[in-house]
């Protein structure tokens, strides 16, 4: 993998109380970094004031006046990059810069790489709680049964793609909200691109945005997808 080719993308709605600690982290990237700020907080001037002490690193930070969505921020960072191979990740800092330069390497024979949290080989330090478990299996079926997908984790906040795999997609992209992953791997897989699951090594951290009336969101958001 050679750095210059890649850009990370990290929605970032909110997040002034822990980026700080995510700057830290993907400080040693070499390749292009893109924050999506929809929020009201001084998210992007915390990331700004960093950009300007860090002049090496490669750092962007879109803003945006209204909330886009998990999805609708995500697709704004990868259309922003100017690379051939585009990931994203979550600002939570569960997934380490390291595993994210795996999965980039993993795009020398793949269109995609997605890491996962429940195939083999996968380590989990810090777990999530029983609930958010028995959800995440219950919504992976409902995933699986509506489109076909056999993936065992959608929902990861770890993924990079080859640029022009995404070009071919973006444009057909509805989802806004936390389903826009099964969307995006959904579209990717009907045009005929090849994304591999990768175990990936993922630590829990306790202030998850995902909530209760998310998950309903995603759901119907899927149904209204699938047969919409």
């Amino acid at each position: 993998m050679n750095p210059a080719d890649c850009t990370l993308v990290i929605p970032a709605y909110n997040e002034e109380r822990r980026i700080r600690s995510l700057l830290e982290d993907v400080s040693g990237f070499r390749g292009h970094l893109v924050f999506v700020c929809d929020g009201t907080d001084a998210t992007p001037a915390i990331i700004g004031a960093f950009a300007g002490a860090h002049p090496s690193l490669s750092i962007r930070c879109l803003t945006f006046p209204a909330r886009l969505g998990k999805g609708g921020g995500v697709v704004a960072g990868m259309e922003a990059a100017a690379t051939p191979l585009v990931g994203y990740m979550d600002a939570d800092g569960s997934t380490a810069l390291s595993e994210m330069e795996r999965l980039f390497d993993r795009l020398a024979t793949a269109d995609g790489a997605i890491g996962s949290r429940w195939v083999s080989g996968s380590v989990l330090p810090v777990r999530q709680g029983f609930r958010r478990r028995v959800e995440s299996r219950l919504f992976n079926l409902m995933v699986r049964a509506l489109f076909g997908l056999e993936y065992r984790d959608t929902q990861c906040g770890a993924k990079v793609f080859r640029k022009e795999a995404l070009e071919t997609v973006l444009s057909s992209i509805r989802s806004t909200g936390f389903e826009f992953d099964v969307e995006l791997l959904w579209r990717l897989r009907r045009n005929g691109y090849r994304v591999e699951e990768v175990p990936i090594t993922w630590e829990n951290r306790d202030e998850s945005k995902v909530m209760t009336s998310d998950a309903k969101a995603m759901l119907m958001g899927m149904l209204r997808l699938r047969f919409g």
